[in-house]
């Protein structure tokens, strides 16, 4: 055999025997014996790349077993409300069908309730609570718009038969709005919104004292901005004029203030809580909140906490697909507006709503079909009512403001 043509091949060189060298530098690397200075490149390499491979592993691990963690403790903050929907399922006759399209309608109602920790600074605890704001929430199909509508607590409507926490049952009655929520609860304040507006309600939110305060906390703060300092100590607030960023106490004082901000009506402090909820919105919304886990977890952690809701709404999973909802609509597309109302007939410190202004808007947010808001005029007494434009355009316009204003614009 030859090595090449003409050319005897050299002999086989012998085996190597135990200990002794003589592979070739492959052989070396991947067959050596494991010892100081025994292993090449090629072998460091792969202890390198199997360490690296189990650390990693490791770290997904821990990482899925964090995310894991981090979502049962979330999803346990959420108290669900089945007392309710038990309720509810008695009337289930006598209420408006559900939407058939992807639309859907959210009740949030924000409770005076002084039980609670944190809360009896705010009064003292009668075991009683009532409807402070409640506001009905509609997102569009196809999530084109969010209008949140404002009834204000003095409104004047018919409070259907409602059982009481005691078991027992009231009479149908006409009355203040926020005494459903004190007489019978959520259930009751939402049977009296449905025959009120034709509109179904799919779903509710009850907030305390103590979660408005945590949420708006979770994202740093809202900028409002005053003519005028503040100081009422009812509301617990005192403030100087001008730009300024209010946390928890601050907010919620600035949002329950009555007799040091404006002229002391009702219905001018509904408008200025749209103010404030318009612009969280649009800072949760600008600030990257909902795309940043450091910045997301605090504002999820605040609100699982802060809240109580129908078993619709009641994991982590459902506030997500809400919260990622309303992300995907333009700020200017979130509108806030109070129903069209005016002073009651009988009496100037509760109000009655004007139609048919009041039931054109309850049309359009059965029927999923779009409203328009435009900034009122305040006459230095009281903001006058809300009322549909006269002009026979397709989209109806009323008294309000969108989310992209801000409370400083």
């Amino acid at each position: 055999m030859t090595d090449r043509a003409g050319t005897p091949a050299e002999p086989d060189p012998p085996a190597p025997e135990d200990g002794a060298g003589g592979g070739t530098a492959a052989e070396d690397a991947a067959g050596a014996p494991e010892g100081p200075g025994a292993g090449g490149p090629g072998k460091r390499r792969r202890h390198w790349l199997r360490w690296t491979a189990l650390g990693v592993s490791v770290a997904l691990l821990g990482a899925a077993g964090a995310g894991w963690w981090f979502y049962r403790k979330l999803d346990g903050n959420i108290t669900t409300d089945t007392t309710a929907a038990d309720e509810l399922r008695r009337y289930e006759k006598e209420r408006p069908p559900a939407n058939s399209s992807a639309a859907r309608n959210i009740l949030l109602i924000g409770s005076d309730t002084r039980s609670g920790e944190g809360n009896e600074r705010y009064g003292r605890d009668k075991g009683t609570q009532r409807s402070d704001t409640v506001i009905l929430l509609h997102l569009a199909a196809g999530k084109r718009s969010a209008t949140a509508v404002s009834l204000p607590r003095d409104l004047m409507v018919t409070v259907p038969s409602c059982r009481k926490p005691d078991g027992s049952r009231t009479r149908e009655q006409f009355a203040q709005f926020n005494w459903a929520f004190e007489i019978g609860g959520t259930a009751c304040t939402i049977r009296t919104v449905e025959k009120l507006t034709g509109t179904r309600v799919d779903h509710h939110m009850v907030i305390d004292f103590q979660g408005f305060k945590k949420m708006v906390d979770a994202v740093d703060g809202v900028e409002v901005c005053l003519k005028e300092p503040v100081d009422d100590s009812d509301a617990h607030l005192k403030l100087p004029a001008g730009r300024q960023t209010l946390h928890g106490e601050q907010a919620l004082g600035f949002v329950r203030a009555r007799k040091s901000l404006g002229n002391g009506s009702d219905t001018e402090r509904m408008d200025r809580q749209q103010q404030f909820l318009g612009a969280l919105v649009n800072k949760v919304q600008s600030n990257g909140v909902l795309l940043n886990p450091t910045k997301l977890y605090p504002v999820l952690d605040a609100a699982t906490k802060s809240i109580t809701t129908d078993a619709g709404l009641d994991s982590l999973r459902d506030l997500y697909d809400l919260a990622r909802s309303m992300r995907a609509i333009p700020t200017e597309r979130v509108q806030f507006l109070t129903v069209p109302r005016r002073p009651y007939t009988y009496n100037a410190n509760r109000d009655e709503l004007v139609q048919p202004a009041a039931s054109q808007l309850f049309e359009q947010l059965r029927e999923d079909r779009p409203v328009a808001v435009t900034p009122g005029e305040k006459d230095g007494e009281r903001r006058p009512a809300a009322e549909a434009s006269p002009s026979p355009a397709p989209t109806p316009t009323f008294t309000g403001r969108n989310a992209a204003e801000g409370v400083c614009s």
